[in-house]
């Protein structure tokens, strides 16, 4: 049964077609697809169907009704964004259950009845927390699989979106929101599900719909298309899908050293980084990988350990030192930690080369012009103009400008925590591609992931971690995937992980 109808929708801003003559059809009991690049238009459409913006043309109805002149039918539509936006310094029944009146709490709220409801949600989904706890001392999946549950608050749900809801985890954290999806799923409910992630797509979808350029360009049964055909349907061009990133230049001397470094999340830390290689870090999400690079770039405090770059001594607990010596930590938070997102392309680049852009009585806006162009040519930036605001464009766009931003200032050693999270096939090839040229270039590059697939295709060695301790080090080209998560399971199948000496061994030779 179709619930939710869309026809014709168009969506014009000033200069830019966002959305032209799009259907769509949603059927109650299915998981429909929605896919589509970065800035195909799949951010528009999904504001339109709930209601936080008008369709310049076309028509919806939603249970046979135009929500027009039933505007409470737009509550039966729920969205849950790809960032997590719950409110960290509040417990998870007050997530749960906010605004209140949604969820028939009213404004007096009995907290003790609210406690308890909160329970048969946190038992139903699976969420390992009680309902008092801050939504800040609870893993990141847990606040994933919380943001689904708050939406199935509302009564008058019926239709669910989820907008790359497993962006940063793990294949078993995945599993365990698919059990949560699956479940949720029955004759009264559809969910329109959306990934770049195409085993995903194959393994819950039912239905799909492709937008590319604002258009829809393919839709019908995931069952009769294959991966293949999808991309290609998404990208208009053939994407080798296969195709390894492997920096190709032998490495070289070692760049950075890490000894015994304890912090926060991670104890007894050693490594070290060559020059020419990208070495990608691989776990579970809290084993700490993350708080080790942030710990070595400065953001957070070490305990104990040291760390060497070209044999000196590097000065830990001050970001600003890493900068000026030329390490850059590239964070998976990009809206919040990469980008002034009120500020135009044009400023986002040349805020961090103030050096390079500073004449006598201030900015010289011609050496930043000249800095800003060469940026959006050199990776390749799509946007209307350098004043375009930076938050209007895609993610993988924001991507490529926060990297064109750092090479900008020549940096030795490069941090990529999850860079191509929320980005679409064509854009990670790319960003990949960046990330060997600079390698090949003589920057070492560290790589932390929780897609197996991109460690595997980019990086030359991978470390695993577990519990905040090292459980392995591998030469990623000779070690297979099974091997790769036993160690991050600390389980046997990864009990045979070479120690840093040994695959520093076996990688050189």
């Amino acid at each position: 049964m179709t619930y939710l109808k869309a026809r014709g929708l168009g969506r014009v801003f000033p200069g830019v077609t966002a959305l032209d003559d799009v259907d769509l059809d949603i059927e109650l009991g299915r998981t429909h697809i929605l896919a589509g690049e970065n800035g195909a238009g799949k951010s528009t459409l999904v504001k339109i169907l709930t209601g936080s913006d008008r369709a310049t043309t076309g028509t919806i109805e939603i249970d046979g009704k135009d929500p027009a002149h039933h505007p409470d039918l737009f509550r039966n539509i729920a969205y849950v964004p790809q960032e997590l936006s719950l409110f960290a310094d509040v417990s998870v029944a007050e997530n749960l259950f906010m605004p209140f009146d949604r969820t028939g709490h009213g404004p007096f709220v009995n907290r003790r009845r609210m406690e308890r409801e909160a329970q048969t949600y946190l038992d139903r989904f699976g969420i390992d927390a009680r309902p008092s706890d801050l939504v800040r001392h609870i893993s990141v999946p847990d606040q994933q699989l919380l943001q689904i549950a708050r939406a199935s608050t509302n009564k008058d749900m019926k239709v669910l979106i989820l907008d790359e809801p497993t962006s940063a985890l793990t294949a078993r954290e995945v599993a365990r929101i698919f059990k949560v999806i699956r479940g949720f799923l029955d004759r009264d409910h559809a969910i329109v599900f959306i990934s770049h992630k195409m085993e995903e797509v194959f393994e819950i979808g039912d239905d799909y719909t492709v937008l590319r350029n604002g258009r829809k360009v393919d839709a019908g049964r995931i069952a009769d298309i294959d991966e293949t055909a999808l991309i290609r349907a998404m990208s208009g061009r053939e994407v080798a899908i296969d195709e390894h990133f492997r920096p190709n230049c032998p490495v070289s001397d070692t760049i950075m050293t890490v000894e015994h470094l304890s912090g926060h999340m991670f104890d007894d830390i050693s490594f070290s980084l060559k020059r020419g290689e990208i070495l990608g870090f691989a776990g579970l999400v809290g084993a700490g990988r993350s708080e080790l690079m942030q710990t070595i770039f400065g953001f957070r405090k070490a305990s104990s350990g040291k760390v060497e770059v070209e044999g000196r001594k590097w000065r830990l607990n001050d970001t600003a030192a890493s900068v000026n010596a030329g390490m850059l930590y590239l964070s998976e938070e990009r809206k919040h930690h990469g980008i002034f997102p009120l500020l135009s392309l044009r400023e986002n680049i040349g805020i961090s080369a103030l050096s390079l852009t500073s004449g006598a009585a201030g900015i010289d806006f011609g050496k930043e012009s000249k800095l800003v162009r060469r940026v959006i040519d050199d990776y390749d930036i799509q946007a209307s103009s350098p004043g375009q605001r930076i938050s209007n464009l895609s993610g993988g766009n924001q991507q490529k400008a926060i990297i064109g931003r750092a090479m900008a200032t020549a940096p030795r050693i490069l941090i990529f925590d999850e860079p191509t999270k929320g980005i679409d096939i064509r854009t990670k090839a790319e960003i990949y591609r960046i990330m060997r040229e600079l390698a090949e270039d003589g920057v070492g590059i560290i790589l932390i992931s929780s897609e197996m697939t991109e460690l595997r295709r980019c990086a030359s060695r991978i470390i695993t971690m577990h519990g905040g301790r090292i459980t392995g080090d591998f030469d990623a080209a000779a070690t297979d995937t099974e091997t790769l998560v036993g160690a991050i399971f600390a389980t046997g199948a990864g009990s045979e992980a070479q120690t840093p000496n040994e695959a520093e061994a076996s990688h050189v030779n």
